[in-house]
């Protein structure tokens, strides 16, 4: 996946690249050239950092509509030469959800592209999936032929052809050509289906890894084999020295987590702390002083997950480290603590926010405990990270955050959100925008009508309407 460049968040572009509300706002009042080509330059060049937690289809598609945006743009990028020798998902995955979303919403010219692609594109089975969901029965069994002419009919292509089968996201489309009435096609189809089903069998039979039967010193050396091929087993394998450790390993599993290998050490940390022994933070502070940054990560994320009041107390004496395990204390003080230690989080989540910048993964726990604790202090931190945060699941969290802290959030940043690319943000926005404004009357009206709106954000919309319409 590509790094994406990120405009400056007062632009339009900057705007519509986070999926922020606002920058629907704005893009319908600009010169639509200029709002059309702002959307396709984000539509073509995926702006997301993560795309598996951050959503943009529904939001781009939406605006599309807005605008009565043609698709000459989406065509010519789906359909470029560069598509034969970069099958990256990233360069058309987002073109391809705006596209199904387009076609949900009737658009006739999105659901032709989206055939012509899944018949001869690279991420064909992407623009399958989209056409599973949206096509009908006919044009989903036109694509029958020009999909399996993709796989050879030779073993290696057989076995290619069941993997596809077998790893559809959507499996209607296969179903509808194992009943296809043309028989090479039906035949071929059935026949995948079948060795698929029947390797997922012989994985479930042939499992790998440690055994209960194993000793506490051949779960370290499956760890430590893990660590050599740059797999990382050490949380399964703490999950393992519960079925395999007893009282009388205790010794060796602290040596091990003082002075083990990087595979053993992890492992022995995590176990420890899991079971909240009572050697584990003095053994977690130790880690980060001496350890590999390996093994300076499984010590940060041991004691993270650490639940014990002793957890929690030693947090409070290191929050003010300036070392990894200061800044873990911090986020455990965000999730457990107490109201009295609204200072300490306050302060870690402003030194993170002037150390690592608005899109550093720490600000994800704080603002939810700055949001979680009331801090009404935090209220102007957390509206820095909600306008410049290029996360929009960050984002979202900022303004739920914002929510329990701000004053002015039901009047201010809420108004926007109703158009924000992320639902759950649409939500906290349905349950607090205040409706004097008759843009939001309008939005709540649209979202509540909106048929690929999400169930809840539409259940919060409904909980504003009363017996006489929209309440405040």
């Amino acid at each position: 996946m590509f790094d994406p460049v990120i405009a400056p968040s007062g632009t339009l572009l900057g705007l519509l690249q986070r999926g922020r509300g606002d920058g629907t706002l704005h893009a319908l009042t600009a010169p639509r050239a200029e709002a059309l080509t702002a959307l396709n330059h984000c539509v073509l060049r995926d702006p997301r950092h993560d795309w598996q937690v951050e959503n943009r289809s529904l939001y781009y598609a939406r605006l599309y509509l807005d605008l009565h945006g043609e698709l000459d743009e989406i065509e010519a990028h789906l359909f470029d030469v560069v598509d034969i020798f970069d099958s990256e998902e990233s360069r058309t995955g987002l073109s391809l959800a705006v596209l199904g979303h387009l076609a949900s919403y009737g658009r006739r010219d999105a659901l032709a592209l989206l055939r012509r692609y899944a018949a001869t594109g690279s991420n064909w089975a992407w623009a399958l999936d989209e056409l599973a969901l949206r096509d009908d029965d006919a044009g989903l069994r036109a694509l029958a032929a020009p999909t399996l002419a993709r796989f050879a009919t030779d073993a290696e292509g057989e076995a290619a052809l069941a993997v596809a089968v077998r790893d559809a996201f959507e499996p209607r489309p296969w179903r509808l050509w194992a009943d296809d009435p043309r028989p090479s096609i039906a035949a071929r189809v059935r026949a995948a289906r079948e060795t698929g089903c029947f390797d997922r069998w012989q994985r479930q039979m042939r499992p790998t890894g440690p055994r209960p039967g194993w000793s506490v010193q051949a779960v370290f050396e499956w760890a430590q084999q893990g660590m050599d091929r740059g797999a990382a087993l050490h949380v399964p394998a703490a999950r393992c020295l519960v079925a395999v450790a007893g009282p009388e390993d205790r010794p060796e599993i602290l040596n091990a987590a003082q002075d083990g290998t990087d595979g053993a050490r992890c492992t022995a940390l995590r176990y420890l702390a899991d079971g909240n022994d009572s050697a584990a933070l003095d053994l977690i502070e130790a880690a980060v002083r001496t350890g590999t940054p390996v093994v300076v990560d499984a010590a940060v994320d041991a004691f993270e997950r650490m639940r014990s009041v002793a957890a929690v107390d030693r947090a409070r004496g290191w929050a003010h480290r300036p070392d990894p395990l200061g800044a873990a204390a911090g986020r455990m003080l965000a999730c457990r603590g107490g109201v009295e230690d609204r200072d300490l989080v306050l302060g870690a989540l402003r030194e993170a926010v002037r150390g690592e910048g608005p899109d550093a993964p720490t600000l994800f726990t704080l603002v939810d405990g700055a949001g979680r604790l009331g801090i009404v202090c935090a209220a102007p931190v957390l509206r820095h990270i909600y306008r410049e945060t290029a996360s929009s699941h960050l984002r979202g969290r900022a303004a739920r955050a914002l929510a329990a802290t701000d004053p002015f959030f039901a009047a201010g940043f809420a108004v926007e959100c109703l158009w924000d690319c992320e639902e759950t943000t649409r939500e906290i926005a349905a349950r607090h925008a205040e409706t004097g404004d008759t843009r939001v009357v309008e939005q709540l009206r649209r979202l509540a009508a909106d048929p690929a709106e999400e169930d809840e954000v539409q259940t919060a919309v409904r909980s504003r309407i009363g017996p006489d319409g929209l309440t405040a």
